[in-house]
């Protein structure tokens, strides 16, 4: 499955680090933005989910809020969390459901690995529809910040 602009976003219900479960209905009435990431503590998806950290700010101010998706465990992301002191949800799709549901897995990452979602950035409106989709093939590349606060500032 994959997503398109304009349409419902689709729903997931994921553990956050606080073995809370967290579902996108949650953020029905706020602008959010979506981040999925390869894996926790490699070099690329630590600058990627700084820089949302250090301009966390300017998200807020736009009425957005941010959430981190990966394959890794709740566990290994409350580690990662509490050492980069990230101040939005880490959520863990061990399962890939939500990775599946917005069509971000790669077949085969590096090493092998199968199932890594992809570095992939999506704008969900209050009313729960996408608005904003990129989904990187190299996951060496960050997501257009600028697009994405565009994007939002258009919804504000």
């Amino acid at each position: 499955m994959s997503v398109s602009l304009g349409k419902p976003a689709p729903d997931f219900k994921l553990f956050n680090t606080e073995k809370k479960e967290i579902s996108l209905t949650d953020y029905r009435g706020k602008n959010l933005v979506i981040l999925f990431f390869p894996l926790a503590f490699t070099g690329t998806c630590t600058i990627e989910l700084c820089t949302i950290r250090d301009n966390y700010n300017d998200y807020t101010k736009l009425n957005a809020e941010v959430i981190g998706i990966s394959i890794d465990s709740l566990f290994v992301l409350e580690k990662y969390k509490k050492d980069q002191n990230f101040n939005f949800e880490l959520l863990s799709d061990f399962n890939k459901t939500a990775s599946k549901a917005y069509g971000v897995l790669y077949d085969e990452f590096v090493f092998g690995m199968k199932g890594v979602s992809k570095r992939s950035a999506f704008v969900v409106d209050k009313q729960g529809a996408i608005q904003y989709a990129e989904i990187l093939e190299k996951a060496s590349d960050q997501p257009n910040y600028e697009n994405i606060k565009a994007c939002l500032t258009e919804l504000h």
